[in-house]
């Protein structure tokens, strides 16, 4: 058996021909999935840290932040910084504190 290529205007033309309620119940099932992709991508990007490693990450002035990992929730990190500020951070932002030294 082939695998399926992406034909987007046979998908277009799906939807296009849904009414309300089945396209209410395809956004349902497409945002459970999207929650799901986000949530293995962030899981992912978590376990390449510990607790108690230290981390660096960018801060809204445009510098960055270095702290200890004290958590690792299910979506972020919680960082104390070393002027004991906690910090909850995207695992995407994170670095290892040597990496950015």
């Amino acid at each position: 058996m082939e695998p399926k290529l992406f034909d987007a205007t046979r998908i277009e033309t799906f939807i296009k021909d849904l009414g309300e309620e089945e396209l209410l119940y395809l956004n349902k099932l497409i945002v459970e999935r999207l929650k799901l992709i986000y949530q293995e991508k962030s899981t992912r990007s978590l376990a390449r840290f510990n607790i108690g490693e230290m981390v660096r990450f960018p801060d809204h002035e445009g510098g960055y932040k270095t702290g200890r990992i004290v958590r690792l929730n299910k979506k972020t990190a919680t960082i104390h910084t070393k002027d004991g500020q906690c910090w909850k951070v995207s695992p995407g932002l994170l670095q290892s504190a040597e990496a950015g030294s």
